[in-house]
């Protein structure tokens, strides 16, 4: 049982397990400071960065407790994850619109404005700060984005990380209509959303998934797809794309620069397939290709993204629906990848 002063939800402990995380009634639930937001979570949507952030896999030292946040510092605990939120807004600090109370949001993830002050590097929801896991949040209000669609809470808790950051890739590369585009990981929630938006850019993409997921991927707008174990050179030919969103690596990372273009770019934004690759350096540079690490989202991608949900541009894709309370089971899901799309979590005393 919650009063005005505790809220509902999931705490991360440490790193570990899914033992780390635990179902809360107790926890302290915040009030929005000078310029934020306080906002009632509707659903959240799952990520690999979730269960990374709970296992330590972002730390590259030899404890994770030192090193496994987004940002590369130490994890602070108990912290509330999830980075995907959508919401309604129920209470302003001082310096925001009181008129914003009752607004539908979604929020952008990459933070650089948390706890009053400006974040470089950015700040993420759910690493650095508390996220949606939980009845309450709270975030500067430049970071919550009103949203009009009749899609369902769910249905937009899909889009904000898988989507920003495909979004962000296809920006930094500057994906242009009637190029070619290979998306690795293309089943998944960033990949699916790569599809779609790069389709909607007017490029020609080709997917990389398992056979059994070819067509999901196909009706989303891919024009073709290939399995993920397939020599892609001899399949597609070398120097046959003009970028490739990457979000495996993995042994297969030296097939994808093969079939660049001279001047092809490489965006990559996961390392699902394994963090460590094999690059010969006489391929980067004799066809001066342009690699991009893509984690902060530039300053436009958001909002660009917000205005293609509203137009009805993109579409979401929910591969599965859990309850809060029922996050391992979500988890345990997420990691059998036997969807495609999203699996998101609704956020409801109820349940």
């Amino acid at each position: 049982m919650t009063d005005e002063t505790t809220m509902f939800g999931v705490a991360l402990a440490g790193h570990g397990g899914p033992e780390c995380l635990a179902w809360r009634d107790d926890l302290p639930r915040p009030s929005p400071k000078a310029g934020e937001v306080l906002i009632a979570v509707a659903a959240a949507g799952v990520n690999n960065t979730d269960i990374n952030t709970r296992i330590g896999w972002y730390s590259k030292g030899e404890n994770a407790a030192d090193d496994a946040s987004w940002t590369g510092e130490a994890m602070k605990f108990p912290r509330i994850q999830g980075i995907d939120v959508c919401g309604r807004i129920t209470a302003v600090g001082a310096g925001v619109d009181p008129a914003r109370i009752g607004e539908r949001v979604l929020v952008e993830p990459c933070l650089i404005e948390a706890a009053g002050e400006m974040r470089d590097p950015p700040w993420f929801l759910g690493s650095e700060c508390d996220g949606g896991f939980a009845q309450y949040c709270v975030v500067a209000a430049r970071h919550a984005y009103a949203v009009e669609s009749a899609l369902s809470d769910v249905a937009l808790a899909s889009f904000p990380c898988s989507y920003s950051t495909a979004e962000n890739m296809l920006t930094r590369t500057r994906l242009q209509a009637g190029e070619t585009v290979l998306v690795t990981g293309a089943s998944g929630g960033v990949g699916s959303a790569a599809v779609q938006l790069a389709k909607a850019r007017g490029a020609t993409v080709i997917a990389v998934t398992r056979a059994a997921k070819a067509q999901d991927l196909l009706d989303l707008g891919g024009a073709r797809s290939i399995e993920r174990d397939a020599d892609y050179a001899a399949v597609l030919g070398h120097n046959s794309v003009d970028v490739v969103v990457d979000l495996v690596a993995g042994t297969q990372f030296p097939a994808l620069l093969d079939v660049l273009r001279p001047k092809g770019r490489y965006a990559v934004s996961g390392a699902v397939g394994g963090p460590m690759v094999s690059l010969d350096v006489r391929t980067l540079y004799l066809k001066d290709l342009q690699f991009y690490g893509c984690t902060v989202l530039e300053p436009q991608v958001f909002g660009n993204l917000v205005r293609l949900i509203e137009s009805g541009k993109i579409a979401p894709l929910v591969g599965a629906e859990y309850p809060l309370r029922d996050i391992n089971a979500a988890q345990v899901a997420f990691a059998e990848k036997a969807y495609t799309g999203k699996i998101v979590l609704t956020v409801d005393p109820r349940n």
